[in-house]
This record gives structure tokens, C-alpha cells and sequence, in this order.
């Protein structure tokens, strides 16, 4: 399977990195001199990404720190934190701060936040009383580019933030970043998206307009922007992820495009760590592809490799020359990408069927499909007496909420005892988040309308009758849903995950993820009209408007679809598949990549 869009039809994403770079430089320099730079464990990837240890170095860097909360007396007279707007890091580096003032050590430090520093970080560095000992300035590295098509802002806290607690502090920073990069590569001519982030981003893009000039002098790219919330789709991200990148992501993490490999993988003490970019043919034609399927193809890729090497047999001195200069470089960095990923399938194979996964995915489909939920709910309880990991176990139950509109409270206060019994009742905190987020919710019974009628008290009454209609609607969501947009094909034969026809081969053929069927049935109509049952069944909020004069959305331009809250690799699968077979250019923009455990490791409390 190739890769979804030749590089040369994409914008070079790779100004961003520089500006980033150079961005970082500048704000270095600003304490001319040796200095130490301490750097939040969370952002090591991501300044890998950006700028090499070499480049720093050159800029008088002496020597680099994890800020990982131990005090490192001594070394340079200056001091640079490189952090994430968080409470913790602020106090790690508050508390580094005051041990050297405890010691009547002084020294020049500076902190740099990114993408954007908080009002709240202010507040803590006054708390701890080191506010007037330290300067602090901004890094704006918002965009990354991870591969050729994707670009991440690497801020995993926004789903919790804003879905959970209500906090909307990154939607500026989303905005501001959407608008620099039109100033950069163009205008969206159209505009289209659904939840409430998503319309306050378009909202403040359009309060942003006159404030970035635009750089490309009116030549720019001829792309829209589809902007969408995490919380319209709860489904997909739920799902157990079957293609070779979401479950490299699965077991391994893939953290900012790279991912490492330890001796399980490599067969030595030593770990190694790779970037999975486009220079990568290897991981470029097995990324997208249904696992069931690589073990194959790198079998093929090996023969070929090993027919190449095999040519050298009986040249010339001219030719082998030639074949040293040109091609043995090239075979030797492919061998070694192959070895690497052949033994991650064996590591993936070993550590999903040792979790049932076969089972795992048979319950998913009964529920994609409204069957046997009796079945599915034992399923889950038998996962919870075999104290199943926590975060796996979270994940079925919540995909049995959302797909089913709630549990019979029956059954959800049943699944919660089980529960707490086993993972003990500091999960309590979990279980409120979750239901808080919406993932986790319980159906109203029939019977209790009745006794809602017959409620004399007529305030508490409408509350409650509010509720639960509120809850008898959205019991048939995901049901419906399914039928309106074809979300679970309806095929008697048995599906072809080698040359698939339908985007839904990224769950092996048994659902279509929700959140790109909607995009692409809003594409097709060139906005919401006649999809207004569909938006209603998701909540609302919806939008779509032209900047410019832009008739409809085909292939002679680029569609960005930003995820607000995260994106799985499953649903960047099926968006460059659907790219494909209907002649779009999708580049995808997310707060974050995410899978099921970091969704669901966001949302838990102890």
C-alpha cells in the first residue's frame, strides 16, 4: 500500500521546523555565554524533532538535563528551563531555584515555555517565591510536522483540559497557530466543523484575521479546513487498532514521528531509536497496511533485498564500483529497517495474543453491531476478575457505553462494584472522570418517565424529565448513526484486507470510523445541508463557510482536517485511503496523537 500523496503534491512542512529552530536559537542567545538547558521529559522527542544536540551545542550549550525533579548543584553560571505551561514543572523548577538560593548560590536563569506561557505559571513562581529570580519568555512551537502529511501540536493535556475540566486556554493556541500557517501556505477557501472547540477555534481564527499578513502574496495553496471535536467521536479511538503503525503505537509509542526499539527488538543490551519519515521506503508501504499483511510483504521485501546483493556476484570492476557509490548504502539502511520491523511483529504478535486479542476483537464487532451485548458485558466482567490491565478494561466498558447510548443501571452498577473490588475504590475518581467526559453513561429506565410525570415537585421534575429524554435519545445514537452513514458494511462476503475497497479495513472490515465517513459525506455535499439528522445525532454545533470562491472541495487542492483532542493512526489510515480512492489530499492536523490507553491515561484519577 502506498504512501497516500506524492511528496511533491504536499506544502513543504519543513519551514515550520525551521522557524521553530530558529525561533529556539534566537531566544537562547538572548543569555549570551555557556549555559545548561534543563528540559521537560515530555518535550525530549519533540526537540529531537526539531533541532539536534549539535546545533544547541554550537550555541553555547554546555551540557543538557532531564527536569526530573532531583536538584543538580553546580555547573553553569546560567540556566535556560525548557517546559510545558504545567503546575508540576513550575514547582520542579521553583524548587531547583530556591535550593540554590538556600545555598547563597546565584546564578542567571530563564525559563522558556511552550508552546505558550499561562497566567497560572506566574501565579505558582510568585507562590514559591522566586518570581523576581527568573525571567521567562515563549517558545511558539505549535505545528510539527511528524511525518510528510501529518503535523501534531504535541499537547496531549488539551483532551483532558477542555473535555474534562472545561478549560480553554489551548483553543487560543490552536487558533493562532492555524492562522500562521495560513499566512504561510494560504487561505482556506472553505471552512467546515462540528463540536463546541471546534466552532470557538473558527470563532477566534476569525477575530485573528487582520492580525497575520499573508506571505504567499496571494499564490498560496487552494486548500479548506474541516475542524473537529475528539467528543464527536468517542468510538473510534476506543477501537482495537489493527494496522501496523497503530499497533507499533500500541505496544511500543510512538512519540513525536520516532519510536524506540529495545533489545526484545534489536537482540542486543542496546536500544535503538528511529524516525519514521519519509525516508523510510520500508515503513512507508507497511504503515497504513492491516497487520494481518506485513509479515508478507517484508518476506517479499527480503527476497528482493537479498536478490540485489546478490547481483554484485560477477561484476566488473567498473559496475561494482558503481554499485558500491550508488545502491549498497541504500540496500544496507533498508536490511536494517526490515530486521527492526520483523522483529517488532514478533514482539506484537507475541504481546497481543497473549491478550486475547482475536476475543477482544469479536466483542468490538458484536457491538459495532448491536448483537449479544450479554455476551460483551461478561466478556468484560471476566477481564475484571482476571485483573485485566486497567486501561484495557476501561476501554471495553466505555466502548459498550457509547456504542449502546449508556448501560441499564443494573448492569453499570454491577460492571462498577466488580471493579472497585478489584482495582480498589480510588478508581472512584476514574470512574466520575469518565462519566464527566462523556464516555461513560447510564439509560434512563422506561419506567421512570412514569414516576417523573406523577413528581409533584415540578422544578426537580423538568430537571429530570429533561435527563431523562435527554438519555432515551441518545441510547439510538451510534445506532443510527451507523445506518444514516454506513459506519458497519453490510457485505455477505468475507472482506479483502490485501486490496480493500472501503476505508473500514482499518477495524478488518467491520467498521468504518465515524469521524472520517462524516468528513467525507460533508466533502461530497460541500456542507452540512442534507446532513442535518446526522449533525443533530452528533450533538450539533456544526458549520461550514467560504473565504473565498471556492465552488467545491476536489482534487486540485488540499483539505486540512484538525483534530481537536487528539487523532489515533487508525483514523490517519483511513483518511490517506480515503484520499485515494477519492481523489483528495488530506493533511492531518491534531492537538496530539493518541491511542486508547493515553486517552483513558488522561481521564485517570487515584
Amino acid at each position: 500500500m502506498a504512501r497516500p500523496c506524492p511528496a511533491a503534491s504536499l506544502p513543504d512542512f519543513s519551514i515550520l521546523n525551521h522557524n521553530h529552530r530558529d525561533q529556539l536559537i534566537h531566544l537562547l542567545e538572548l543569555l549570551p555565554g555557556r549555559k545548561d538547558l534543563f528540559i521537560d521529559p515530555a518535550l525530549m522527542p519533540l526537540l529531537d524533532r526539531i533541532t539536534g544536540s549539535s546545533v544547541l551545542k554550537k550555541h553555547e550549550v554546555d551540557k543538557f538535563f532531564k527536569l526530573d525533579g532531583k536538584h543538580i548543584p553546580g555547573g553553569c553560571e546560567q540556566r535556560f528551563f525548557l517546559i510545558r505551561p504545567e503546575e508540576s514543572m513550575v514547582k520542579i523548577v521553583a524548587d531547583s531555584l530556591n535550593a540554590d538560593k538556600a545555598c547563597s548560590f546565584r546564578r542567571k536563569c530563564k525559563i522558556i515555555f511552550t508552546p505558550r506561557k499561562l497566567f497560572c505559571c506566574d501565579t505558582i513562581l510568585e507562590l514559591e517565591g522566586v518570581y523576581g529570580d527568573v525571567s521567562c519568555e515563549e517558545w511558539e512551537c505549535d505545528l510539527v510536522p511528524v511525518y510528510d502529511d501529518v503535523l501534531s501540536m504535541e499537547i496531549p493535556a488539551f483532551f483532558r483540559d477542555f473535555f474534562l475540566e472545561g478549560n480553554q486556554c489551548w483553543l487560543y493556541t490552536v487558533a493562532k497557530s492555524l492562522c500562521k500557517l495560513q499566512s504561510i501556505y494560504g487561505t482556506f477557501g472553505k471552512v467546515y466543523g462540528i463540536g463546541r472547540s471546534a466552532k470557538m477555534v473558527n470563532e477566534l481564527m476569525e477575530a485573528f484575521s487582520g492580525d497575520f499578513e499573508d506571505g504567499t502574496n496571494g499564490k498560496g495553496n487552494n486548500w479548506s479546513l474541516f475542524l473537529i471535536d475528539r467528543d464527536v467521536d468517542f468510538v473510534t479511538p476506543l477501537c482495537s487498532q489493527v494496522t501496523f503503525q497503530g499497533l507499533l503505537d500500541d505496544v511500543f509509542t510512538i512519540k513525536c514521528g520516532s519510536v524506540e526499539f529495545g533489545s526484545e527488538v534489536t537482540g542486543s543490551e542496546k536500544n535503538v531509536k528511529i524516525n519514521l519519515g519519509s525516508g523510510d521506503k520500508v515503513f512507508a508501504e507497511i504503515c497504513d497496511q492491516h497487520f494481518s499483511n506485513v509479515f508478507g510483504f517484508l518476506s517479499s521485501k527480503a527476497k528482493t533485498l537479498q536478490a540485489s546483493y546478490d547481483k554484485r556476484h560477477g561484476m566488473d570492476i567498473r559496475n561494482m564500483k558503481d554499485f558500491v557509490a550508488n545502491e549498497l548504502r541504500m540496500l544496507k539502511q533498508q536490511h536494517r529497517f526490515l530486521s527492526l520491523y520483523i522483529g517488532a511483529c514478533e514482539v506484537i504478535m507475541k504481546k497481543k495474543m497473549k491478550g486475547d486479542l482475536k476475543e477482544q476483537l469479536k466483542v468490538e464487532h458484536a457491538l459495532f453491531e448491536g448483537t449479544d451485548t450479554k455476551r460483551c458485558i461478561s466478556y468484560i466482567e471476566e477481564c475484571i476478575n482476571r485483573q485485566c490491565p486497567l486501561p484495557e478494561v476501561l476501554r471495553l466498558l466505555c466502548l459498550l457505553s457509547v456504542t449502546e447510548g449508556g448501560l441499564l443501571p443494573n448492569d453499570l452498577r454491577n460492571l462498577k462494584n466488580h471493579l472497585l473490588q478489584s482495582y480498589g475504590t480510588e478508581q472512584l475518581l476514574t470512574l466520575a472522570n469518565l462519566r464527566r467526559a462523556g464516555l461513560l453513561a447510564d439509560q434512563q429506565p422506561l419506567e421512570t418517565m412514569g414516576k417523573l410525570v406523577a413528581d409533584k415537585t415540578v422544578g426537580k421534575a423538568v430537571g429530570k424529565l429533561t435527563d431523562a429524554f435527554t438519555a432515551l435519545q441518545r441510547k439510538s445514537h451510534f445506532r443510527a448513526l451507523s445506518k444514516k452513514i454506513n459506519l458497519v458494511p453490510v457485505n455477505d462476503e468475507e472482506f479483502d484486507l490485501k486490496s480493500p475497497s472501503d476505508m473500514a479495513y482499518v477495524f478488518g472490515g467491520a467498521y468504518s470510523p465515524l469521524s472520517c465517513r462524516m468528513i467525507e459525506q460533508v466533502l461530497e455535499k460541500n456542507g452540512w445541508t442534507g446532513l442535518e439528522d446526522v449533525a443533530r445525532l452528533l450533538n450539533g454545533s456544526e458549520f461550514s463557510h467560504s473565504k473565498c470562491d471556492v465552488s467545491n472541495v476536489t482534487s486540485s487542492h488540499l483539505v486540512l482536517v484538525f483534530f481537536l483532542g487528539g487523532c489515533s493512526f487508525s483514523e490517519i489510515a483511513a483518511l490517506r485511503f480515503l484520499g485515494r480512492s477519492k481523489g483528495y489530499r488530506f493533511v492531518v492536523g491534531t492537538t496530539a496523537l493518541t491511542n486508547s490507553p493515553r486517552l483513558l491515561e488522561a481521564l485517570m484519577d487515584a
